[in-house]
């Protein structure tokens, strides 16, 4: 069996399962996110009384932080009495931030782990080899009433990465070129495996920048084996209450693949599809309006840091803007603790609150008509970050900063400094 299999197995209580077989599983961490009020009426209308476990609850005020109107202040008022009267203590209220990168600041994400929450971008947590996958409101009112929720038992595909990247070519890189070979419906249902040696070459950040956006060639579920670099994480983190399965060496995946990434260049998903990929060269030169450095795929210290050793110094021209939005206050707190808001501010960029903010188009960043992003968010699909005809450029947070040094799409390579080990 493979790892997954053997984790659906055990949630299960059964000895073994195989690919297509329906299986009723404990759930581990049940998420709901704030644009899913619907989940607390499922759950009354279901006959709810109380949550299964509220420990096992957790609720993420992310993608309307702070609200915008006062249909979602109200949205947040009633999720807060809910929490109140279940006992849930798990509330990630408005300063807190995006609820994959809060999962993994808290230690919620961990291997062995099925981590169900109502966003599709669950898949992150196989970064840790967790089961993560994102469901609707219906099917997580079900979770609160039982503390179960069926699953097919999904095929695996993996995704064996060789080469040695080069400096200032990054995982949002890679997973966009994949994503740009395969299509965005080669995963549907399947499950994600990465590994080979370049996982070696990759941190915690790179490799849940990559598993979150498996969703978008229609994977139910990501993983990475857990290694060396995933213990040190959990270490430094102490977090100790976990498992590790491991795959069958007899193990027949649905599909093996191999990409080397040795040549790989920077890449850019082009409007209006996340599939829509190139190699940034294509677009160079191209006037942007705004850089967007933030979400669950592209907000981490990390890429902060990236950002800041490009722009150091320098000052974004006129005509172009830059958003900063962390993925969390603990990624907040860390950037300012290291400086990297600071340059980034001092070159010219505007801060906001730790959030989704404008990567669903809600608010804190929305586009014109016209207008041209390099977004590190995950999809540019129209409409997605405000007007219906606004172009988004999804990159690495390497090429948002470039883009916004020079006020249009550039080549990051040759401002990145040290390699990609920042």
């Amino acid at each position: 069996m493979h790892a997954i299999e053997k984790l659906l197995a055990e949630k299960a209580g059964k000895s073994s399962v195989h690919a297509g077989e329906i299986v009723n599983c404990d759930v581990d961490i049940a998420g709901i996110n704030d644009l899913y009020y619907q989940t607390v009426k499922s759950f009354y209308e279901m006959g709810g009384e109380k949550v299964y476990d509220p420990e096992k609850v957790i609720l993420f005020f992310d993608h309307y932080a702070p609200c915008a109107t006062e249909k979602q202040a109200d949205n947040h008022k009633k999720f807060r009495a809910f929490t109140n009267e279940q006992g849930i203590t798990h509330l990630m209220d408005i300063n807190e931030g995006v609820c994959h990168q809060l999962m993994a600041d808290y230690g919620f994400s961990c291997p062995g782990r099925i981590i169900v929450i109502t966003d599709s971008h669950t898949t992150t947590h196989g970064a840790f080899g967790a089961f993560g996958t994102g469901v609707g409101a219906t099917d997580l009112a079900t979770i609160l009433i039982t503390g179960k929720l069926w699953f097919k038992v999904p095929e695996v595909i993996r995704i064996n990465l060789t080469g040695t990247l080069q400096p200032g070519v990054y995982a949002k890189d890679i997973i966009l070129h994949i994503i740009g070979k395969l299509k965005a419906d080669y995963g549907v249902y399947k499950a994600v495996e990465f590994a080979g040696p370049v996982l070696k070459q990759l941190s915690v950040s790179e490799r849940m920048a990559m598993c979150n956006m498996s969703t978008e060639m229609g994977a139910k579920t990501s993983y990475i084996q857990p290694d060396e670099i995933t213990m040190a994480y959990l270490a430094e983190h102490n977090i100790t209450d976990y498992k590790i399965y491991e795959t069958d060496p007899d193990y027949e995946y649905e599909a093996d693949l191999t990409f080397d990434v040795t040549d790989i260049p920077p890449q850019l998903a082009a409007p209006f599809s996340v599939d829509n990929v190139d190699d940034l060269s294509a677009f160079a030169g191209l006037h942007v309006d705004q850089c967007y450095l933030g979400s669950c795929t592209g907000g981490r210290t990390e890429d902060f840091a990236v950002a800041a050793n490009i722009l150091k110094g320098h000052h974004i021209p006129h005509g172009t803007r830059m958003i900063l939005v962390p993925g969390s206050r603990f990624v907040l707190k860390e950037c300012l603790e290291k400086g990297y808001i600071q340059t980034l501010m001092e070159a010219g960029a505007t801060l906001t609150a730790p959030g989704c903010a404008a990567c669903l188009g809600i608010h804190q960043g929305l586009l014109a008509e016209e207008e041209v992003c390099v977004s590190s968010t995950n999809r540019n699909f129209p409409g997605r970050m405000g007007h219906v005809k606004g172009r988004i450029y999804l990159g690495s947070p390497a090429s948002v900063a470039a883009a916004a040094l020079n006020g249009k799409i550039t080549d990051p390579r040759p401002y990145v400094k040290g390699g990609n080990a920042e």
